[in-house]
């Protein structure tokens, strides 16, 4: 038997094939939600509604070595009802909110739009 048998060469197409049709499924999936979801926020209607700000959080990934860091910014509403919704938002609009503030919520779809504090 041969320890360098050549049998790894005659699979390796097969596999490449299938890993590269992985990934491009991936891509396209991602690709396809992403337009599907600004589709879907562009057609809602936009809405003010009373809403304070009940948290707010980070989420930090990358840094390591030579690669820089991304932090997205969430905060989350509640609605007078009760309700909860988090969304989004630009490190300087997360820097504008407080938790506890209570004022006008503006959205459409998931896509935040702004917040209008109301002096208390």
């Amino acid at each position: 038997m041969n320890p360098y048998d050549d049998s790894f060469f005659d699979v390796f197409p097969i596999i490449f094939v299938i890993f590269f049709c992985i990934v491009g499924g991936i891509i396209l999936f991602v690709f396809i939600k992403g337009a599907a979801d600004w589709g879907k926020n562009n057609n809602s209607p936009k809405i003010t509604v009373a809403a304070h700000v009940k948290t707010k959080r980070t989420n930090t990934s990358g840094g390591s070595g030579d690669m820089s860091a991304t932090t997205s910014y969430y905060v989350t509403f509640e609605y007078e009802s009760g309700d909860r919704q988090e969304f989004q938002t630009t490190g300087e609009q997360y820097g504008m909110l407080a938790e506890g503030d209570i004022g006008k919520l503006n959205f459409q779809g998931t896509r935040y739009l702004g917040f209008e504090r109301v002096p208390s």
